[in-house]
C-alpha cells in the first residue's frame, strides 16, 4: 500500500468563500494521482455532493460522502454572546466557549447518506446560530452508517487539549466513540506545519491508545495545488471584507492545505503508516449509491369513483376537451388526445398533470391570473384540454413530441407563470395539500464572475477601486449572452474567439503593467467559485415522502428575518433535484400578468364592464396599427429599440407575426440576419424561396425559413419519413455539436430520404440546412405562448391607453428608470400624467380616461404611495376619509378632516412639494412657509375638542372663537424650483420637465436619446444631453477632484462618470439640475451602462434651433418606389411640427407639403439613416 492514500477531510468550492476547490479540477487531480477514491467534507452542508458524486464517476474515482459538521458546545438551543470576530475557528464567547466545534463525518452505506441528510437539514432547522450546528443529542439520533473522526484543530477534542485538558480530551472522544460506536471513530491527525499541531498530535497519538480507536491521516484541503493558496488567501479576504495586508486578519498559515499527493502524505506520516493505511480502510468502508433518473413522483389525492391517476386524468381531459373544442370532437383531435394520454400513462407521468392542473385550478379559482403557457408544454392538447395551457396546439401546429418524446424518457416540464404577488400563495397551498416537509424552493449558487473577480482581486490587494474598474471594462462584453472567462482573455480558447479578439488592450495591460497582471492572476484563481446561495426564482419541488427523505434542505433567512420564519429551501440545486427523479416545478412570478389584471380592474372601475382578455379578438386593426409603427414601449417582449425597428419593418398583420418576432429577435437568429429575412420577405422586398417545391406547405407561414423547431422537426417527417419523436431526437442532436451523434443521425436521415423518394444530392443539402437552422430555430411553443401575452398587452394598450398605463407606472414604481421611459410614452400618447392630488389619487396610479369622443385621451393621476416620506397605511387613511366624507375642500380642511398620524410634517412638507394640494390652488411656496405653523396649530385645536375644552373653530360655551389659523401667502416657486421638489419628492419631473419644448433642438445636438444609449455599441463615442440630476464630487486617493452624476432626458437616465482629467477642463460647468450635452465614451459591459465623459456643454436654445427644418438627401440611384413607399412610411409614423426637405441629387431641393411635417425627436433620425445611410440626414 507503499502511496496510496485516500483523502477524506476536503473542502470544495462550495464551503463558501472558504474552499477554493473546484470539483472538475479537485477530482481529475486525485485521478491523476492514482488515487482510488475521494472524500468531500464541506462546511456544515452538503450543497456540492451531487456535483461531487457524478465528477468521481466520470474519473472512475469512488466518492466517499461527508460533510465537516459544525457542532455547538453542548446543546444546539444554546445561545452564546459572540464576542470578537467571527471565522472558521469557531467564535469567542463571554463564556470561554466556542459558539461551534468542527467535526468530520462519512457515511459508509447509504443509511449513513440517509443519516447525514438528516444532520446536514437538523443543523439548518433547529440549530442555526451563526452557523447550521448539531449536538450531541442529534448526532446520537443519526449515528447509524456514519463514521466519524475527531477533526480538525476546531473540534472538541482538540480544543481541550489546547486548552491542555487531556481528561477533557478523551472524555470527549470517549462521548463521540459511544455514539458512533468503538470501530466507527478515527482520532485524526493533521500535520500543516503548525504549531498546534506539533503540540497535540502526540497527545492525539495517546488519546486513541487509551480509547482504543485508530488513527487516520488527513490534510485539510482547502485548494488542490500548493500554488493556488494565495488565491486562496484572497479568497478568505473577499469573504470577510479585509485586504491581505491586514496583519490581524482571518487566514490560514502556510501554504500546505492543498490536495497533497499519496506519496506526499505518506513521507509526511512515515513514523505512523497505519494513520494513512486507514483512509484506504474507511474507503474500502464507504459505498454509497445514489440513484439517478428514476421519477418519483408524489401521489395525488383522488376523488372517489378512479382508482388511479391515469383514469382521472383521462376523465378530466374528455370532459376539457368538450370544453375547449365543442360536444363533438373530430377524429383528429380525438386521436391526438388518445395518443398523448397513452404516452403519459406509459411513462408514468399521469400524476404529473394532475398536481400541474390542480395547482392552476386554484389560482384560476382564486382569480389569480396565470399565463397562457411558455415553453414546449404549449404543445400538448391534454395540457389545452386541462386549462393548463391557453393555445390550440392543433389550430397553431404545435407539437406534443418537443414537448414529451416518447423515445426519450424524461420528466415533463411544464413553467407555470402567475401574477407575480401571488407566487408565495401559490407555494402554500402546495404545502398544504401535500405536506409542509413534502415540498422546498431550490437552492442556487452566485458564481464569481470574470469582472468581478478583477474587482474583488483589486480590492484584496490594496489597490484603488479605478484600478479593477480600469481592469474590468477592458475586458469583453457578453459575447452572444456569455461571459468570455479570464482564460480565454488571456490564451485563446475554442469556443471564445471574439472574446479573444476583444480583450487585446486587457492582453496589453497585463504584459505592461506589474500591477494589473498581479490584479488578473489573482481573478484566475477567484473565478468561478462560489460566492453564495441564494434561492431559485421559479423552482420548487414537491416529494412523494418527506423532503429528507431525498435530499437535505435548509432555511434561507432574508436579512433581518428569524430563522424560523425563512423559507424551506433545499441544499441540492434544480439540477439535482431533477436528476434524482423528483418532481421539480416551476412558479414563475411575471410582472406583466400583474399588469393585465390590473388594467383589467381598472377598465371595469373606469368602464363598467368586464374585459376577458383571454378571449380577445387576435385580428384587433388598432393592436397592428400600432405595432407597426413600433410603438410597443411597455408591450411584453416587444419594448427595446431594435425589436420596435424589426417590428416597423415587419409591419406585422397577424397574431402569427407576433409570435414570430418572438422567435427571431434573438442572439442566434440575428446573428444569421434571419429576422430581416423575413421581414423582407413578408413584404415583398425579397421573394420567398423553398429548398424544394414539397416544403412549400410545411413552410409557407413562415415564408420559406425554419424558424421554428417544429418547422425543422415537420422538415424531417416530411422527408426522411421521421415519426415526429426521431425528428425531436434529430433537433435535440443538431443542438449538441455532438459529431459521433451527428454522424449517425446523418446515415439515418440519408437513409430515411431514399426510402420516401428523394434523391441523396437533396438528402445531403437538406441534412445541412437542418444542421444549420437548428442552431437559430426556436420553440415553436414557446414563442406563441409568450407570444400570446405580448398581443395581450399590446391590446390593452392600443385600447385601454389610459388604463394599461396607469397600471404599468404602479407596476414599476419602484424603478425610476423604467418609470421614466413609460411616463415619456404618456406624454408621446398624449396621455397626461398629473401630480398626485389628494382628491383624486389612490395608492396607485389611478386612471382618468376620457369616454367621449372629442380626440382627448384622459389622464393618470401619480400614485400617492410613491410620494417619498408617505406610506401606504398613511395614504388609505386619506381615502378612507375623502371616500367616506367628500372631497377635501382646501388645506385647512385636510388638516381638519384627516387622521393625526397623516399630520406628521414630514409627510405634509412630501405632499407639498410633490403638488399634493395644486387643485386647492395654493402656491407650493406659501404651503412650505406655514405648513408647520398650521399642523402645530390644528393638532393642539383639535387635542382641545376631544378634552371637551371647544369645539373645533367654533364656539365654546357658546361665546365666538376667532379662527387664528395663519393665511397661506400667496408666493410661489420658480417652475425650475417646483421641478426640482417635484424630482425629490417623486423621483421624477411629473408635472413638466425642464427639457420640455426643447426635444427637437436637443435632438440636433445629440446622437440618441438616453433610452436608445442602452441599445448602442459598447465603447462607441456618442453625445447625449440631458438634465444633471444626483451630482456627486469626491476626491481620489492621489488628491485629484473626479464627479459622478446622472444625465436625464425626457426618456430615461444614465450615470455619468468624469475622471480627474475632464474633470480639470469641464468640471466648472457641473452644476446640480444644469441642463449639459455630454460625450463621451458608452461603457455597456455591465448590468448598467454608463457614459465616461471626455467633454461637457452647457445646452442652450436659441430661436433659430427652434425653427430648424431636416434635410434628407435621396440620391437619385435610390429613388424607386419601394424606398419612396418606405420613406413615406416612416414620415407618417413620425409625426409633428418640423419641415422635411428632400434633396434630389446636387441640385433639387424640395418642401414637403405640411402633411408630412415629423417629429424628429424620437428615433425618426435613427431611421432614415439605417435606411440611407449615414450622412442621409442632416438639419437645416
Amino acid at each position: 500500500m507503499t502511496g496510496s492514500f485516500t483523502h477524506l477531510h476536503v473542502h470544495t468550492e462550495y464551503s463558501l468563500l472558504d474552499g477554493a476547490a473546484r470539483i472538475g479540477e479537485l477530482v481529475k487531480a486525485a485521478s491523476d494521482d492514482g488515487q482510488k477514491a475521494l472524500g468531500i467534507t464541506d462546511h456544515g452542508n452538503m450543497y456540492g455532493i451531487l456535483d461531487f458524486y457524478r465528477a468521481c464517476r466520470d474519473h472512475d474515482v469512488k466518492p466517499i460522502i461527508g460533510t465537516e459538521a459544525y457542532m455547538a458546545h453542548e446543546t444546539r438551543y444554546e445561545r452564546f454572546s459572540r464576542r470578537g470576530r467571527m471565522d472558521d475557528s469557531g467564535g469567542e464567547t463571554d463564556t470561554g466557549q466556542k459558539l461551534m466545534y468542527h467535526l468530520t463525518l462519512l457515511a459508509e452505506n447509504n443509511v449513513g447518506y440517509k443519516n447525514m441528510i438528516q444532520l446536514a437539514s437538523r443543523a439548518f432547522l433547529e440549530g442555526y446560530y451563526y452557523k447550521p450546528r448539531v449536538d450531541w443529542e442529534v448526532l446520537d439520533n443519526h449515528s447509524e452508517g456514519v463514521i466519524a473522526t475527531t477533526g480538525c484543530l476546531g473540534g472538541h477534542v482538540l480544543q481541550s487539549l489546547l486548552r491542555d485538558d487531556f481528561q477533557g480530551a478523551v472524555d470527549k472522544a470517549g462521548r463521540l466513540q459511544e455514539i458512533f460506536g468503538k470501530g466507527n471513530l478515527f482520532v485524526e491527525l493533521q500535520d500543516h506545519g503548525l504549531p498546534e499541531q506539533l503540540k497535540t498530535n502526540p497527545d492525539l497519538v495517546n488519546l486513541a491508545k487509551q480509547i482504543g480507536a485508530p488513527l487516520v491521516a488527513t490534510n485539510d484541503s482547502h485548494y488542490v495545488k500548493q500554488e493556488d493558496s494565495h488565491s486562496h488567501d484572497a479568497l478568505l479576504c473577499v469573504q470577510t471584507g479585509c485586504v491581505m495586508s491586514d496583519p490581524n486578519r482571518f487566514k490560514f498559515t502556510g501554504d500546505q492545505h492543498y490536495l497533497k499527493s499519496g506519496n506526499e502524505m505518506r513521507r509526511l506520516f512515515s513514523e505512523i503508516p497505519e494513520a494513512c493505511d486507514n483512509t484506504l480502510a474507511i474507503a474500502e468502508r464507504c459505498n454509497v449509491e445514489i440513484e439517478f433518473g428514476n421519477p418519483q413522483l408524489p401521489d395525488f389525492p383522488l376523488p372517489d369513483g378512479f382508482d388511479s391517476a391515469d383514469s382521472y386524468l383521462s376523465h378530466l381531459t374528455l370532459n376539457g376537451a368538450k370544453g375547449r373544442w365543442g360536444e363533438t370532437l373530430s377524429d383528429e383531435i380525438s386521436d391526438r388526445i388518445v395518443y398523448e394520454l397513452k404516452t403519459i400513462s406509459d411513462m408514468g407521468f399521469s400524476a404529473y398533470f394532475l398536481i400541474t392542473w390542480d395547482l392552476i385550478r386554484y389560482a384560476r379559482e382564486r382569480g389569480i391570473r396565470v399565463g397562457p403557457g411558455r415553453g414546449s408544454a404549449a404543445g400538448c392538447a391534454v395540457a389545452f384540454s386541462l386549462g393548463i395551457t391557453d393555445l390550440d396546439p392543433i389550430k397553431y401546429d404545435l407539437l406534443f413530441e418537443r414537448f414529451l418524446n416518447p423515445d426519450r424518457i424524461s420528466m415533463p416540464d411544464i413553467d407555470m407563470d402567475f401574477d407575480s404577488r401571488y407566487r408565495d400563495e401559490l407555494i402554500r397551498y402546495a404545502a398544504d395539500k401535500y405536506g409542509r416537509d413534502h415540498v422546498a424552493q431550490i437552492v442556487t449558487f452566485s458564481q464569481i464572475k470574470a469582472r468581478a473577480a478583477v474587482r474583488d482581486a483589486a480590492r484584496v490587494l490594496g489597490h484603488p477601486y479605478a484600478i479593477g474598474d480600469r481592469i474590468a471594462k477592458a475586458m469583453p462584453p457578453l459575447v452572444l449572452g456569455r461571459d468570455t472567462p479570464i482564460s480565454a482573455c488571456m490564451e485563446e480558447i475554442e469556443g471564445y474567439g471574439d472574446g479573444y479578439k476583444m480583450a487585446a488592450d486587457l492582453r496589453s495591460m497585463y504584459s505592461a503593467d506589474p500591477d494589473v497582471k498581479q490584479i488578473v492572476d489573482v481573478a484566475r484563481g477567484l473565478e468561478g467559485l462560489r460566492r453564495q446561495d441564494g434561492i431559485h426564482a421559479a423552482a420548487v419541488v414537491i416529494t412523494k415522502d418527506p423532503l429528507t427523505d431525498y435530499l437535505p434542505i435548509q432555511r434561507k433567512p432574508e436579512s433581518g428575518q428569524e430563522p424560523d420564519e425563512a423559507p424551506i429551501v433545499t441544499q441540492y440545486d434544480m439540477h439535482g433535484v431533477e436528476d434524482l427523479g423528483l418532481l421539480k416545478m416551476d412558479f414563475l412570478g411575471l410582472r406583466n400578468l400583474d399588469v393585465i389584471t390590473d388594467t383589467l380592474t381598472l377598465i371595469k372601475s373606469t368602464q363598467g364592464f368586464d374585459l376577458d382578455i383571454d378571449k380577445v379578438d387576435l385580428d384587433d386593426k388598432k393592436t397592428f396599427q400600432m405595432l407597426s409603427k413600433g410603438d410597443s414601449i411597455g408591450v411584453f417582449q416587444l419594448e427595446s429599440g431594435p425589436i420596435r425597428s424589426l417590428m416597423r419593418s415587419l409591419n406585422p398583420t397577424s397574431f402569427d407575426d407576433v409570435a414570430a418576432l418572438v422567435a427571431l429577435y434573438r442572439p442566434g437568429p440575428m446573428a444569421a440576419n434571419m429576422h430581416n429575412d423575413f421581414a423582407d420577405r413578408k413584404n415583398g422586398r425579397k421573394s420567398v424561396t423553398y429548398f424544394h417545391e414539397d416544403a412549400e406547405s410545411l413552410l409557407s407561414d413562415t415564408y420559406g425559413l425554419m424558424i421554428y423547431q417544429e418547422s425543422v422537426m415537420r422538415v424531417a417527417q416530411k422527408f426522411a419519413g421521421y415519426s415526429l419523436a426521431q425528428a425531436d431526437n434529430l433537433r435535440k442532436a443538431c443542438g449538441k455539436k455532438d459529431r459521433a451523434l451527428m454522424k449517425k443521425e446523418r446515415e439515418g436521415f440519408l437513409a430515411g430520404c431514399n426510402k420516401t423518394g428523394y434523391d441523396a444530392s437533396l438528402a445531403e443539402e437538406l441534412f445541412e440546412i437542418i444542421e444549420q437552422f437548428a442552431d437559430y430555430a426556436f420553440n415553436k411553443s414557446h414563442s406563441y405562448g409568450y407570444g400570446f401575452v405580448a398581443y395581450q398587452t399590446a391590446f390593452l394598450k392600443a385600447n385601454y391607453p389610459v388604463e394599461y398605463l396607469a397600471a404599468l407606472l404602479t407596476s414599476v414604481k419602484s424603478n425610476l428608470d423604467k418609470a421614466a421611459v413609460y411616463l415619456n410614452e404618456c406624454r408621446l400618447l398624449g396621455v397626461e400624467v398629473t401630480v398626485p392630488d389628494v382628491n383624486l389619487a389612490h395608492s396607485a396610479f389611478a386612471p382618468i380616461p376620457n369616454l367621449t369622443t372629442d380626440g382627448n385621451k384622459g389622464k393618470i393621476v401619480f400614485g400617492l404611495s410613491a410620494v417619498r416620506n408617505v406610506g401606504e397605511g398613511l395614504v388609505n387613511l386619506i381615502v378612507e376619509e375623502r371616500n367616506e366624507n367628500g372631497p377635501f375642500e382646501d388645506f385647512y380642511n385636510f388638516l381638519e378632516r384627516c387622521d393625526t398620524s397623516v399630520l406628521n410634517k414630514r409627510t405634509i412638507e412630501s405632499l407639498i412639494k410633490a403638488g399634493g394640494f395644486d387643485s386647492f390652488e395654493h402656491p407650493r411656496q406659501g404651503l412650505l412657509e406655514v405648513h408647520e405653523e398650521l399642523i402645530s396649530y390644528t393638532v393642539s385645536r383639535r387635542r382641545e375638542h376631544d378634552m371637551g375644552v371647544l369645539s373645533l373653530f367654533g364656539d365654546a360655551e357658546g361665546e365666538p372663537v376667532f379662527d387664528e389659523r395663519p393665511v397661506i401667502p400667496e408666493s410661489e416657486f420658480e417652475k425650475s424650483q417646483k421641478l426640482i421638489f417635484e424630482k425629490e419628492m417623486l423621483g421624477l419631473y411629473v408635472s413638466d420637465h425642464p427639457l420640455r419644448g426643447y426635444e427637437n433642438a436637443l435632438a440636433r445636438k445629440t446622437d440618441s436619446k438616453i433610452v436608445e444609449l442602452r441599445e448602442l455599441e459598447d465603447g462607441g463615442f456618442f453625445t447625449a444631453g440631458g438634465v444633471v440630476t444626483n451630482l456627486s464630487k469626491r476626491w481620489t486617493r492621489r488628491g485629484d477632484l473626479m464627479a459622478t452624476f446622472d444625465l436625464e432626458d425626457l426618456t430615461s437616465s444614465i450615470e455619468v462618470m468624469v475622471f480627474p482629467k475632464s474633470m480639470t477642463e469641464h468640471g466648472h460647468k457641473l452644476l446640480d439640475d444644469s441642463v449639459l450635452l455630454v460625450k463621451g465614451r458608452l461603457d455597456a459591459r455591465e448590468d448598467s451602462p454608463k457614459l465616461i465623459c471626455s467633454e461637457l456643454e452647457t445646452f442652450e436654445i436659441s430661436s433659430a434651433d427652434l425653427r430648424q427644418s431636416i434635410q434628407v438627401a435621396l440620391p437619385l440611384e435610390k429613388v424607386d418606389e419601394i424606398t419612396v413607399l418606405e420613406i413615406k412610411k416612416l414620415l407618417s409614423n413620425y409625426p409633428g411640427d418640423v419641415n422635411v426637405f428632400f434633396r434630389l441629387g446636387d441640385r433639387q431641393l424640395l418642401r414637403l407639403s405640411d402633411d408630412f411635417c415629423v417629429d424628429p425627436s424620437n428615433g425618426l433620425i435613427a431611421e432614415l439613416r439605417i435606411l440611407l445611410g449615414v450622412d442621409s440626414v442632416s438639419f437645416i
